[in-house]
C-alpha cells in the first residue's frame, strides 16, 4: 500500500481513536440519548440526499443500523455518561472482533479455526482481567455497557457478513461508496427513536433545553463524531478497503484504543492501572490472533471479518 495511503490510515484511527474523547465531552452538557440523536440527524442531513442507497433490501440496511448504530452508540454514550473512561472504552470495544467470530460460528455456521479458538480464549481471558482488575473508579455497569456495545457491533458485523455473502451469490460487486452508503442510510433507525427515549427519560423540558442551548462543546462535539468519525472515517476507511487487500488495511485497527487510551491520558490524565494494561494487552493479542493479523505472509486463511463495521 502506497505510503499515502498509510498515512491516510492512520489518520483514520486517529480520528476514531479520539471519537471516544469527544464522546464524553459531549455527554457532559447533552444527556447521552439526545446527543445521539443528534449525531445521527448531522450524519443523515445532507449525506441521505448525496449518497446512493445500499443494493440491500431496505428491511435490511435497517436491521444493520439497529445494530450498528443504534444498539452500538446507545450503550456507548450511556456507558461513557456513566463515567466508564475513554480510553478503557476504547479498548474494552475491541472485544468486538473475537466476539464476532463466536456469533458467526452460531448465526452463519463459520467454523472457527484453530488460531481463531484461540485468541477468542485469550481476549475473553483479556476481558476478565480487565473487568476484575478495573480502577475503582470505573462502574461495574458502564463496563458492562461497553461490553454489550461491543456485542452489538459484533451482531451487526454477521448482519453485513450475511448480506455480503447473498451479495456474492447474486454476483453484486462493492464499489468504494458501499459501505458508506451503508453507513448513512442505515442511520435512519436511530432519530426518531431515540428523541422518544429521550422524552421519557429526560423529559420535554430538559430536551428542549438542550435544543435551544446548546454549548460550543456540544455543538463541536456533535461535528466532530457526525463528521469526523462517521462521514470522514469511514469514507477514506471504505475507499481504501476497494483499492488494497484487506490484510493490508484492516491492520490499521489495532491504533484504535492506543490512539484512544493515549488521547485520554493527554487530555484528561486517564492513566490505566496494572490489569487494565496487562488484560488490555492480552486482549489486544487475542483479537490479533483471532482476526488472522499474526498469520505468516503467504499462507492461506479464511477471509477475516469484524475489524471495521
Amino acid at each position: 500500500m502506497p505510503l499515502r495511503h498509510s498515512l491516510l490510515a492512520v489518520l483514520v484511527m486517529i480520528i476514531w481513536g479520539t471519537n471516544f474523547l469527544a464522546i464524553d465531552i459531549g455527554v457532559d452538557d447533552v444527556p447521552p440519548v439526545l446527543f445521539l440523536a443528534i449525531r445521527f440527524v448531522v450524519v443523515l442531513v445532507p449525506a441521505i440526499f448525496l449518497v446512493p442507497r445500499p443494493a440491500a433490501a431496505m428491511k435490511d440496511v435497517l436491521v444493520v443500523g439497529l445494530f450498528l448504530s443504534l444498539g452500538q452508540f446507545a450503550l456507548m454514550y450511556t456507558a461513557i455518561w456513566l463515567d466508564m473512561p475513554p480510553g478503557l472504552a476504547s479498548l474494552v470495544l475491541q472485544a468486538q472482533v473475537v466476539l464476532t467470530v463466536l456469533f458467526a460460528s452460531v448465526a452463519l455456521r463459520e467454523r472457527p479455526t484453530t488460531p481463531q479458538l484461540v485468541g477468542v480464549l485469550l481476549g475473553a481471558a483479556g476481558l476478565v482481567i480487565v473487568g476484575l482488575g478495573r480502577s475503582a473508579a470505573t462502574p461495574g455497569l458502564a463496563f458492562l455497557l461497553t461490553l454489550g456495545a461491543a456485542a452489538s457491533w459484533a451482531t451487526g458485523n454477521v448482519i453485513v457478513r450475511r448480506l455480503g455473502s447473498a451479495a456474492q451469490v447474486t454476483g453484486a460487486r462493492p464499489t468504494p461508496l458501499a459501505g458508506l452508503s451503508m453507513t448513512v442510510w442505515s442511520a435512519l433507525v436511530v432519530p426518531v427513536p431515540m428523541f422518544a427515549l429521550a422524552l421519557v427519560l429526560d423529559g420535554p423540558a430538559a430536551v428542549g433545553y438542550s435544543l435551544t442551548h446548546p454549548t460550543w462543546a456540544a455543538v463541536l462535539s456533535t461535528l466532530y463524531t457526525a463528521w469526523l468519525a462517521s462521514l470522514v472515517g469511514y469514507g477514506i476507511w471504505n475507499t481504501l478497503l476497494a483499492r488494497h487487500r484487506a490484510s493490508a488495511v484492516v491492520p490499521f485497527t489495532m491504533l484504535v484504543p492506543v490512539v484512544g487510551m493515549t488521547a485520554a491520558w493527554l487530555a484528561q490524565g486517564e492513566v490505566p492501572n496494572g490489569a487494565e494494561v496487562g488484560g488490555g494487552l492480552l486482549l489486544l493479542l487475542g483479537v490479533a490472533v483471532t482476526s488472522g493479523l499474526l498469520r505468516r505472509p503467504g499462507r492461506p486463511g479464511r477471509p477475516r471479518f469484524g475489524a471495521s463495521a
